[in-house]
């Protein structure tokens, strides 16, 4: 288990000690920095919602988007943005390389205490931090997981999605010996020591399964906390296809059996 930690910015503890019973969850959350981090891929219809909608999150925090080469004018959007936002950190690819490499570009710039990976694309809500970040704040977990499949009000749709999810978690799981209910939901949230210690390598979809082995590799104390979830399907523009369960299949026995 990783030895007790502190908020580098503030000396708050993140331990198991720093409890409800001692100094009050709003005071550790005023004392810490969140880093967010957005990878955007031709999303041009959501990304300003969504930036308004992290923005207004009650908390001190900084923005990270990184571009991964879009075509439908995302680009042109954030640069806009930009310039009635100059807080903003935004990066862009050249070329399309992937989520999981806009993530590695994005977390190459955190300097918060505790770190978001949040969708362009609307189907995961900013209004639900404060649950994800209790277990972090209470010193309870290290990594959280917001699942989409404990409980919360979620679109019905894409079954075929629905069963390919729970077979690469299941099969992940059995390799990790632990029992998660959703590998690849978007909504991760972990310690920004998380980054100091651990080298993520995939470029694309991979990046999932890849995460959830080498924090679970680590015996980070991982907590899951449900989520609501507003899902889409191709015609508004999701994006994950089948040629991707392969990829994080591959990755599930590479990151696992190989590493």
């Amino acid at each position: 288990m990783p030895p007790e930690t502190y908020c580098p910015s503030c000396g708050a503890s993140l331990s198991p000690r720093n409890r409800p019973g001692g100094e009050p969850r709003e005071d550790r959350l005023n004392k810490v920095t969140l880093s967010v981090v957005i990878p955007v891929y031709n999303e041009a219809a959501t990304i300003e919602r969504v930036l308004e909608e992290v923005g207004a999150a009650p908390y001190e925090k900084e923005i990270i988007v990184v571009d991964d080469a879009s075509e439908d004018g995302t680009g042109e959007l954030l640069e806009r943005y930009r310039v009635h936002h100059p807080a903003l950190r935004y990066l862009r690819h050249d070329r399309n390389r992937g989520k999981g490499a806009a993530l590695q570009t994005g977390f190459a710039q955190v300097s918060g205490d505790i770190v978001i990976i949040q969708d362009a694309d609307l189907e995961y809500d900013p209004g639900e931090y404060p649950r994800l970040l209790a277990p972090v704040l209470e010193g309870r977990a290290d990594v959280v997981f917001g699942s989409r499949f404990l409980g919360e009000p979620h679109r019905v749709l894409l079954y075929w999605h629905y069963l390919a999810n729970k077979f690469l978690t299941a099969l992940s799981n059995l390799f990790t010996n632990i029992n998660l209910t959703d590998m690849t939901t978007c909504y991760k949230v972990f310690r920004s020591e998380v980054l100091r210690e651990v080298r993520f390598r995939s470029n694309r979809f991979g990046f999932e399964p890849e995460f959830v082995a080498k924090v679970a590799k680590k015996k980070y104390r991982i907590y899951e906390v449900g989520i609501a979830y507003h899902g889409r399907d191709y015609s508004e523009g999701k994006k994950i296809r089948l040629k991707d369960a392969f990829v994080m299949l591959w990755a599930i026995f590479r990151y696992n059996v190989f590493r």
